[in-house]
């Protein structure tokens, strides 16, 4: 059986919103399966907001570039964000993702690619950096797309410069029509994926897993329902299916998402719209969405341990220790709930702020 650390429990507390016993229970009876502990506590109906991908966000930037009808995307990790906003690391990963498109999220040939300047390849580059900055970083991931007829639009959210961001998108219009409708039409779409974070183009993308996995949670969850006791699965199953196509399904699949522009048609109703500006039938090819991070697990420093490790990077000088926490809170057992924080007296400042 898997050992159940604070760590972990804290992790799925901060996943589903559920209660920290709820949590350690949960990862017990799921031998410390994070993915089958959130499926369990969603049954239970205690995941108040279960999300699919992590919430634990690195440091750094994506990078975004496209030229009529092919684009790339890569990411590039730093440690913290103090690095992510300096001009030298930016610059740095604009030039990567200049040369990412001849790469076609091929990452090892990116990584190996020769950087403009240099006698050294895009590793090398990377490796000096953190040489002269002195802290870690890394060229995460890179992606492509073409197309032979259409075009490659692209959007940069939260962006810190040209071409660089929070969140990089790129969409893939295959079509016969005007250049110029389909640009701003595919700059829409990347601004809609960049906000509603879709899976999949079509139904026909979505795996079949993913779908079975959904409905189980919503059959228990009808299970739980006091006016569904006796019910077969085959009966809640059916039930449940409006829940399944509203709430994942609609959710998950690009075409049948609200477009969050117009706030009222889908995707797919504002494609055959458009189709009257750019003159001709336009189709979604693909697409693909960075946000900054994802899935990566972040490790936690104290704020002033930070500036203090920063400043000393860019002196030369070793910054001073950081105090350690207290051993009985860093050895606090997973089902232990961290000592609530004393309330504000009445008429203070802080009590009048809004959570």
């Amino acid at each position: 059986m898997s050992t159940i650390t604070a760590a972990t429990v804290k992790e799925l507390r901060d996943k589903t919103g559920a209660g920290m016993m709820d949590c350690k229970q949960a990862l017990v009876e799921t031998d410390g399966d994070m993915e089958a502990a959130i499926d369990l506590l969603r049954k239970k109906g205690l995941s108040k907001a279960a999300k699919k991908s992590d919430r634990i966000a690195a440091q750094g930037l994506i990078g975004v570039a496209s030229k009529v009808r092919s684009g790339a995307l890569v990411e590039v990790n730093s440690e913290t964000d103090f690095v992510a906003r300096n001009p030298q690391f930016q610059e740095m990963v604009q030039t990567i993702t200049s040369l990412a498109a001849g790469a076609g999220g091929d990452l090892g040939k990116l990584l190996a690619a020769a950087y403009p300047g240099s006698s050294g390849t895009v590793d090398d580059k990377i490796k000096d950096a953190i040489a002269t900055i002195g802290e870690n970083m890394g060229l995460r991931r890179t992606a492509a797309l073409a197309v032979k007829e259409g075009v490659v639009a692209d959007y940069v959210h939260n962006k810190s410069g040209d071409g660089i961001g929070k969140i990089g998108v790129l969409v893939a219009l295959e079509s016969a029509g005007d250049s110029n409708a389909l640009e701003q039409l595919g700059r829409q779409l990347a601004m809609h994926i960049a906000a509603a974070s879709p899976l999949v183009v079509n139904v026909e993308d979505l795996p079949q897993e993913a779908i079975e996995r959904e409905r189980a949670i919503y059959i228990e969850q009808a299970k739980a329902e006091p006016r569904n006791a006796g019910k077969s699965d085959e009966i809640l199953a059916k039930a449940s299916e409006g829940r399944l196509q509203k709430e994942f399904v609609s959710q998950a699949v690009l075409l049948k998402q609200v477009f969050v522009i117009d706030g009222k048609a889908t995707v797919a109703e504002i494609l055959k719209q458009a189709e009257k500006d750019v003159g001709a039938p336009v189709r979604i090819a693909a697409f693909v969405r960075y946000a900054l991070g994802e899935g990566i697990q972040k490790k936690e420093e104290d704020f002033a341990a930070e500036v203090a490790k920063t400043i000393g990077a860019a002196t030369g000088a070793k910054p001073a220790e950081a105090p350690k926490k207290e051993a009985a809170k860093a050895e606090a057992p997973a089902g232990d709930d961290p000592a609530p924080a004393p309330a504000p007296k009445k008429g203070s400042k802080s009590s009048k702020k809004k959570s």
